[in-house]
């Protein structure tokens, strides 16, 4: 009796079904919270209590529904410092500041890291830039102009002068003394760079092996020398897969002079440039130089596209000058002008998809030529099997379509159809092979493969595609079977 109520007791309770699926709760809209704070509270001190509560990214979005006294109350609420912080995650900050008297603008110029600062320069008008530019501090003054040295693409543009640096020969107690005084002005503290009396690099501490160490121990037994940097002249391009694989908040940036650290990059950083490099890889497969925006002039729009246009102008003549070459064909049997356009869009299509493979491919590194023979052999394979499964397919419907819409035999029906099967099937295979052999050839002979490629594949299977289509057509229906 006692062990059949024990199994009463563990027999699992049944609970009531829940009638319908729990909603999940809408994301709070926290810049309308700001927004409402702003405009509803009146006390200074109580709006600065409340919006320490909020990200300053929250604080940046609602900063573009204010209006300019808004702000400028905002301001006067954080502070410069605060402020600052504020404006570095707005993408307008140059609009705001441009509102702002110049020695104000100044002031908070001087209070961002000397990369945000310089984002933030790029987008005021250049009268007022140089207004705010004369009234900074030599410091700050002297680590935009460094940054400003740099080409766009070298890792010395992106770097921050935002960190800290300690001796290789102090102590714990030294090392911890130090960060200290250091950290009043940086605050990037997780990772510490160490250096020799030179200045020169030796290596990276983590903030918590710094403080978890006994006070009197050295600091040579937790330096990590094989701890990763960069150069200033580094391409960003050429190495941003190799520093984004080591997944640390801050890398140092050394000067290829000296060996010594002269800034850092951010994850947040490496994140921007990321962003900036997709974009711009997107803009050249289209085949422009760089990204435009709505702010960008009209004639530099045109400059910027124009020339790939007047290339694609004359391959495009050429490809009307070949079809026109097959005039008698479709002047004999002109029902195959219906699918051309099924041909090429096609070709174009698998063209583009092994050109991004090929574009993605090559840009994590240089490939060994057994690598490359690899990767075209198997874009090939993929636009042969495609082709096949696309081409056996459209040989069904059209053949179909043929005979029961436009009213022909059976015979003619499916030969015309199979002309378009077999210009499908050849067509994606050597569109494969076009968009995987032309940018490996633009990287070999040290051309951007990303912006010679893009326009120029897509008319060059245009080409390919017509020739097959067409000269698929007069040789099966006109040479062997004799529809004329």
């Amino acid at each position: 009796m006692e062990d059949e109520s024990k199994k009463e007791e563990l027999e699992p309770v049944e609970l009531p079904e829940e009638e319908g699926e729990v909603e999940t709760p809408a994301p709070v809209d926290y810049p309308a919270e700001i927004l409402n704070l702003i405009r509803t509270t009146a006390d200074d001190a109580a709006l600065r209590e409340a919006l320490g509560d909020y990200h300053e990214n929250d604080i940046a979005a609602a900063m573009s529904e204010m209006t300019p006294e808004e702000r400028e109350r905002l301001l006067g609420v954080l502070g410069n410092e605060a402020m600052s912080e504020v404006l570095a995650y707005s993408e307008d900050a140059g609009e705001y500041l441009e509102e702002m008297d110049a020695g104000v603008a100044a002031d908070l110029i001087e209070e961002m890291d000397a990369d945000d600062a310089i984002d933030v320069l790029d987008d005021m008008d250049e009268e007022k830039r140089e207004q705010v530019l004369e009234l900074l501090e030599p410091e700050a003054k002297e680590d935009i102009e460094l940054l400003h040295s740099y080409d766009e693409d070298q890792f010395g543009s992106i770097m921050t002068t935002n960190y800290v640096t300690i001796r290789e020969n102090m102590t714990v107690k030294q090392a911890m003394k130090s960060l200290v005084e250091q950290a009043a002005e940086n605050d990037n503290i997780s990772t510490l760079y160490v250096t020799d009396e030179e200045g020169a690099y030796c290596g990276a501490i983590d903030l918590k092996d710094l403080i978890i160490a006994r006070q009197d121990t050295k600091l040579d037994s937790l330096v990590m020398t094989s701890y990763p940097s960069v150069y200033d002249t580094d391409s960003i391009a050429d190495n941003l897969e190799r520093v984004r694989g080591y997944s640390e908040d801050s890398i140092p940036v050394l000067s290829s002079k000296d060996g010594t650290v002269i800034g850092v990059i951010t994850a947040q950083d490496l994140t921007e440039a990321v962003k900036s490099d997709l974009g711009e890889d997107y803009a050249k497969l289209a085949g422009l130089t760089d990204r435009e925006d709505m702010k960008e002039p009209l004639h530099r729009s045109i400059r910027k596209r124009i020339p790939w246009l007047l290339v694609l102008l004359v391959l495009g003549i050429a490809v009307s000058t070949v079809i026109g070459l097959f005039e008698g064909v479709i002047s004999q049997i002109a029902l195959i002008v219906c699918f051309q356009s099924l041909i090429l869009d096609m070709a174009g299509n698998v063209g583009t998809q092994s050109l991004a493979v090929t574009i993605r491919v090559i840009s994590d590194g240089t490939l060994k030529f057994k690598e490359r023979l690899f990767l075209v052999l198997k874009e090939v394979r993929v636009g042969l099997c495609n082709g096949a499964i696309l081409g056996i397919g459209s040989f069904a419907v059209v053949g179909l379509y043929i005979h029961f819409i436009k009213d022909q035999n059976w015979a003619f029906s499916f030969a015309a159809a199979g002309c378009v099967g077999i210009a499908l099937l050849v067509a994606m295979a050597i569109s494969s092979l076009v968009g995987t052999v032309t940018p490996l050839f633009f990287k070999r002979i040290k051309v951007d493969p990303a912006v010679a490629s893009g326009p120029l594949i897509t008319t060059v299977n245009d080409l390919v595609a017509v020739c097959i289509y067409y000269g698929t057509a007069w040789l099966l229906l006109i040479q062997v079977l004799q529809y004329v």
